[in-house]
């Protein structure tokens, strides 16, 4: 083909991308190798005007307590866990997790982000009875267990997923977030040692759907995957929550691409550099036009800093995420970047945007 029947052919393929027309997997793949970034940015920025008419950009004031960094899986990209029985190993109290619920209270929180390892010793009841205890005290939304947690106390359990989270949502769960998803293909999966696979990952966040529940959607890139691998985990994610659609109404509120970071990780010895800030946001806008069925699109300021995450504003991205009150799992890999919601509010302000706090589910508080 040549350089003119390329461009032809791209911009044919924009127009029906703008038009919200499917493609084919080899189609979407000529539009990300090809398309300019411009063009890529422009129509993911129309989108995000289509979907939000109203110009609000909107964020969430919350704490992520990692209650336990105890896993019994061996992830090589990962600097946050311990073996069971290493020195380092440790295993939050209810006291120690209420004082950061109201550290996090004080600062204009509306919850928590509550993820672990995947702890081999832990009782159901230890899950249970916190949900209950954090509910009855404080109210607060409870976005907690990613998908791999689930499938580690079904694991450990021997119940079923639906019989965890039926457990966990009578306790007081009210959404699931997305972690654990990397890269929903086992070519890779296996490589990174994932403990769970891409279908078991799915197989839980449908049961969570199934039972109601809104969950968040995510991407990990930059850990030595494949372009391809990258769209194979999109059209997961897209014919998922078509099924969804059909069934509720849509339960993915978010999708959340992020970037590998390297630093204290087996992984990094190997794959060190970051992801270039544009490949990010190519992929970015790129994610926002291909996941035109889930309703909101978050840019990943942790991993990528403030700078670039407010261009991701203009990329289709209109959530900025979180405050990050505390993040112990990629801040120990090196995603070192701090902001207070003032600074978070301004920069949607700057951006041309206007700012709405919001719960974990996407909730605005208005």
């Amino acid at each position: 083909m040549t350089t003119l029947e390329t461009t032809q052919t791209v911009n044919d393929l924009l127009d029906r991308v703008a038009r919200r027309e499917d493609l084919s997997q080899d189609e979407w793949g000529c539009v990300i190798n090809h398309a300019g970034t411009e063009d890529l940015r422009r129509l993911a920025d129309d989108l995000r005007h289509r979907l939000h008419p109203d110009n609000v950009v909107t964020y969430v004031v919350d704490r992520n307590i990692n209650y336990s960094n105890v896993c019994f899986s061996v992830c090589n990209f990962c600097a946050f866990y311990r073996k069971p029985g290493h020195p380092e190993g440790y295993v939050l109290s209810y006291d120690e997790i209420f004082k950061k619920v109201e550290e996090m209270i004080e600062l204009g929180g509306s919850g928590i982000l509550m993820q672990g390892g995947l702890h081999p010793d832990l009782p159901m009841d230890y899950y249970t009875n916190l949900l209950r205890e954090l509910k009855q005290r404080y109210g607060i939304h409870l976005h907690c267990f990613s998908p791999t947690e689930i499938y580690g106390m079904s694991k450990t359990f021997g119940m079923t997923y639906e019989e965890v989270i039926h457990e966990l949502k009578d306790a007081g769960l009210d959404s699931i977030p997305g972690g654990g998803g990397e890269i929903l293909v086992d070519e890779i999966r296996k490589k990174r040692r994932t403990e769970c696979n891409g279908q078991e990952w799915l197989d839980v966040m449908e049961a969570a759907h199934q039972l109601g529940l809104k969950t968040t959607a995510t991407m990990m890139i930059g850990y030595g995957e494949t372009g391809g691998h990258r769209m194979r985990h999109l059209e997961l994610l897209r014919q998922l929550q078509e099924r969804s659609l059909k069934r509720s109404g849509g339960s993915f509120v978010s999708f959340i691409p992020w970037t590998f970071q390297p630093d204290h990780t087996p992984l990094g010895k190997v794959i060190a550099d970051r992801l270039p800030a544009e490949e990010y946001l190519r992929w970015l806008a790129f994610s926002r036009l291909y996941l035109n069925n889930i309703p909101n699109v978050q840019v990943s300021w942790l991993t990528v800093g403030l700078k670039d995450g407010r261009r991701g504003l203009h990329f289709g991205a209109n959530d900025i995420g979180s405050t990050m009150i505390e993040e112990n799992v990629i801040s120990k890999a090196g995603a070192n970047h701090k902001a207070t919601e003032e600074m978070l509010v301004n920069v949607i302000i700057d951006e041309g945007f206007k700012p709405v706090k919001r719960k974990a589910d996407y909730t605005r508080l208005i």
